[in-house]
Parts: C-alpha cells; sequence; structure tokens
C-alpha cells in the first residue's frame, strides 16, 4: 500500500530521482492519456493535473491549449522542484496571450477549491493514492464546472501488467494482495469499483477504455543493469530486495537480469502495462 504521506517523503523523492527512468516506462501511457485528452480538452478557461509529478502531462496540456490556465498539483515538493525545473527549460509561452503553467505542493483535496470553476480535470496515474477516494472524487466534482470533463489514467488489476507479474513469477513469489480498496497503483483497476465510486461521487457519462501499452524500463549502454536499479527503487519488488540479506539478495538479482536480458527489444528491456483511461463529465451539484 503507498499511502499520500508516502509522497510527501521517501516515495516522492525517490521517483524524483528516477523521474529519467519513470518518465521513459510512463511514455505508452502519456501517449494513451494525451489522446484522451485532446478529444475533450477545451481551448480556454481553467484546467488542473491532479498528481502531476514531475510535470509531464501539465507541459503537455499547456502546448496542446495553450489559451488554457493549467495548474499542476503534487504532494511531493521534490517531483515539484523537477516539474519547475522542466517549465523553465521549456521556456516562456511563443503563443500570443498563453500563459506558462504553474506547479503547486500540496493535498489535492485541499487545493482544488481555490482553483474552481475547472473546465479540465486530468491526471495520469495519480489519483489511486486517495485514503478515501469517495471523499476526493466527490471534492474534485464539487470543484469542476458543469459538465467539465475528467480525464485521469490508473493501472488495470495487478495481475494484468507484465511489468510486476513477471518478475513476480520468476522470483516464484506469492505476492499478499489485499481485497477491497487500498490505495496504491492497482486501486482503481477494477472497472466496476472505479465507475461506481465516479458515479456515486456525482461525475456522469463515465467511459472507461483499456489500453494494453509497452513499458520500457532500461536501456542505454547497460540497459539489464539499469532496469535492475530502476527496480530496486521503483515498485513492488523495491522493498523485498531492499530487506533481502546479501546472500537472498545476490540471487534474486542473478534470476532478474536473466529475465531482463530476455526482454530487450531496440535496446531497450521492455515489459507490457494494462491501463484504464476513464473519461467522465462534471454533474450537477444536487438541489
Amino acid at each position: 500500500m503507498t499511502s499520500g504521506s508516502d509522497w510527501r517523503g521517501r516515495v516522492g523523492d525517490v521517483w524524483a530521482e528516477e523521474h529519467a527512468r519513470t518518465e521513459c516506462a510512463f511514455s505508452g501511457i502519456a501517449a494513451a492519456l494525451g489522446d484522451a485528452i485532446a478529444a475533450v480538452a477545451p481551448h480556454e478557461g481553467r484546467a488542473v493535473d491532479l498528481g502531476c509529478g514531475v510535470g509531464g502531462t501539465t507541459l503537455a496540456l499547456a502546448a496542446m491549449r495553450p489559451h488554457l490556465r493549467v495548474t499542476g498539483i503534487d504532494l511531493s515538493a521534490a517531483l515539484i522542484a523537477v516539474a519547475r525545473r522542466s517549465a523553465a527549460v521549456a521556456g516562456a509561452p511563443t503563443v500570443s496571450g498563453a500563459q506558462a503553467p504553474a506547479f503547486v505542493i500540496g493535498d489535492i483535496v485541499e487545493l482544488v477549491p481555490a482553483l474552481a470553476p475547472l473546465d479540465l480535470l486530468v491526471s495520469r496515474h495519480g489519483l489511486m493514492f486517495f485514503a478515501d477516494p469517495d471523499v476526493a472524487f466527490t471534492a474534485l466534482r464539487r470543484a469542476a464546472a458543469a459538465d467539465a470533463p475528467l480525464v485521469f489514467s490508473c493501472f488495470a488489476a495487478r495481475g494484468e501488467n507484465d511489468w510486476v507479474t513477471a518478475p513476480e513469477a520468476a522470483l516464484t513469489l506469492d505476492p499478499m494482495l489485499a481485497s477491497g480498496y487500498a490505495p496504491g497503483p492497482f486501486a482503481l483497476g477494477d472497472e466496476v469499483f472505479t465507475r461506481a465510486l465516479l458515479e456515486r461521487s456525482g461525475w456522469r457519462d463515465v467511459r472507461i477504455v483499456r489500453h494494453r501499452v509497452d513499458y520500457p524500463v532500461g536501456s542505454g549502454d547497460a540497459p539489464v543493469e539499469s532496469t535492475l536499479a530502476f527496480y530496486r527503487r521503483i515498485g513492488p519488488l523495491a522493498s523485498l530486495l531492499a530487506a533481502s540479506q546479501n546472500r537472498d539478495r545476490d540471487r534474486y538479482e542473478a534470476v532478474l537480469r536473466d529475465l531482463f536480458a530476455a526482454r530487450i527489444r531496440e535496446g531497450a528491456v521492455t515489459f507490457s502495462a494494462t491501463i484504464l483511461v476513464v473519461t467522465a463529465r462534471a454533474g450537477k451539484e444536487a438541489a
């Protein structure tokens, strides 16, 4: 389980340090989400990127719709620092009247009311960590203008994500799976649960589309070692490898190296991810 408090500290710090590898791994996810956003994004108004991480989706949206006022929000100060550096490298907008995106550190539920009414809400894998998802999605809907679109991506069920199941199978691990909702990467992977959550939170016209995308991890001159460095710090195996005694860790890593070497495609160790791209529209507040 990964909670919001984890993102404020260690997890956020690690993802900031590993952002080059995580952005590469998420490239297929970003493409699928970007297409869904482009289909519904208004050309002006206010937009928010929820759990924006290092700002990839925020910056892409700002470039796509230069007259939108876009704000990225994340709990992690380290991730926001990377996002602000990326925005500085991108430079000032070149379209007349365009505004540079803003990045804010803080809790989504606490911050979105001040940005209301929002004309677009987006998130790339940033909405799976709420302690109380009903409260959170209701707050998002209340901050949205009537009929405003919500577009987000999340992982499908754990068993459909090769990037986690293949290493676990290679190590003959039997993961302990939580029953019911638990904050973490697969929290919204059950389509029935996620649709019901959105509908009871006041969202309508819910549409969920499944995508199977590449999940490229390590590349460069030493793709296997790059991938191993990723798995040591990111994902469900990181805690296992960190807690293992030296002999066990060496054995685990030898098995993983063999697996990664067999997965090299076009110079990169490549797994697959199954994701859900969810779209919905804000319903009117009940009288």
